[in-house]
């Protein structure tokens, strides 16, 4: 009997030793940040940020969300998955944040308390690292809702007080719930993870959150959505793809040099500057009076086509703590200002449903955005803007 006691306990002992060996190398390789399902391939690799990228070739493919151009081996990757929506804070202690340079559009508005959040949509590139992520709220919903058939939609949590500020609540009502929602509270580890040392300094946990873009990808792949869901619909069958232009020549390049804005008058350390360098035709991004940049590559942002979207904000009212949850009408139409070739463009936007494309409209024509980063900068309606 002790024998056989012995025996099963050197059994068990010797499984925990396997399946623990077996658990650290699958974390050790995944905390890497790749991708835990695609095969390598001989035309991409992954960088030391665990971003997939390809080797150079003819730039013949156009990018439906924002039209850069790439080479066939990336669209054939692109063509794989769906747009994918992440929301990353602007938390002072938050900056830099990874992976906002790879976003194909990204959208910024107030979430709380006069501080600016992102919803970064990803589709042509891999960002690698992404975050940190945070919680969702009800008016980026309206915003990824655009992007086709149920498009991925990373968080951490969300605004969740019964009331017109519910996000998780419609989460569950538009039918995203444990499908294309990718909220890390169900999702957890080895997905999602906390990075304590990522910044080289000590900050409050609720900053450390982190994935990257290949294993979000993952998650889509493992619920069966891909480019296509279970029914073998595609994503984008009725997506609404924007107009793209060439970059004006450099002798009809404009002289607006520089706009500032403060999302909330005097909360300076969330206010924004965008810089014009006409020779690249580039906007360079600052915030709170400093160079914004890029954690992955240490770079500072840059956008190629920067839009206020002028919209009415107000309190929810829906008895959370301090009334700090916000609502902008996302849906109707209002005033609206385009950057691009250094030029600022009085423009409108409409948007008739959550699910509608928002259009941008000058001189009664839908205008045509430069090949590159499109960056909606949503202020509230009457919000100065200086322009230089």
């Amino acid at each position: 009997m002790e024998k056989k006691k012995l025996i099963t306990i050197l059994l068990i002992a010797g499984v925990y030793l396997l399946t623990s060996a077996a658990s650290y190398t699958f974390f050790a390789n995944a905390k890497g940040g790749g991708t835990l399902t695609e095969a390598p391939d001989a035309k991409r690799q992954k960088n030391e940020f665990g971003q997939i990228v390809f080797d150079e070739g003819p730039k013949t493919e156009s990018c439906p969300l924002n039209g850069t151009m790439y080479s066939k081996a990336q669209k054939g990757w692109w063509e794989k998955h769906r747009p994918l929506g992440v929301m990353i804070e602007n938390h002072e202690e938050a900056r830099p944040q990874s992976g906002l340079s790879f976003a194909d559009v990204i959208y910024e508005a107030v979430a709380e308390g006069g501080i600016t959040r992102f919803l970064a949509v990803y589709y042509c590139q891999d960002a690698g690292i992404v975050g940190p992520i945070r919680s969702a709220r009800t008016y980026f919903l309206d915003f990824i809702s655009e992007y086709g058939a149920n498009p991925l939609y990373a968080h951490v949590g969300g605004a969740n007080t019964p009331g017109p500020a519910n996000a998780l609540g419609q989460i569950e009502d538009y039918g995203w719930g444990g499908y294309n929602d990718l909220n890390q509270f169900s999702i957890g580890y080895p997905t999602f993870r906390r990075d304590e040392s990522r910044m080289g300094r000590e900050v409050a946990t609720e900053h450390t959150m982190y994935s990257t873009t290949s294993k979000l990808w993952d998650v889509g792949r493992k619920r069966k959505l891909t480019s296509k869901d279970e029914d073998g619909q595609e994503w984008n069958e009725e997506f609404v793809a924007y107009s793209f232009k060439d970059d004006a020549a450099l002798a009809k390049r404009g002289s607006a040099k520089s706009m500032y804005m403060e999302f909330w008058e005097g909360y300076k350390a969330f206010s924004v500057d965008w810089t014009y360098n006409k020779e690249n035709n580039i906007y360079l991004r600052k915030n709170g009076g400093v160079a914004h940049n890029d954690k992955n590559t240490g770079k500072q942002i840059t956008a190629k086509n920067v839009v206020v979207l002028y919209m009415d904000e107000s309190a929810a009212n829906d008895g959370y703590e301090g009334n700090a949850h916000r609502l902008y009408g996302t849906k109707g139409t209002g005033e609206a200002v385009l950057f691009q070739d250094g030029q600022e463009i009085e423009a409108i936007w409409k948007k008739s449903g959550r699910e509608a494309r928002l259009v941008v409209t000058a001189n009664g024509k839908e205008v045509k955005f430069n090949k590159g980063l499109i960056w909606f900068e949503i202020l509230p309606t009457g919000s100065p803007l200086e322009v230089n």
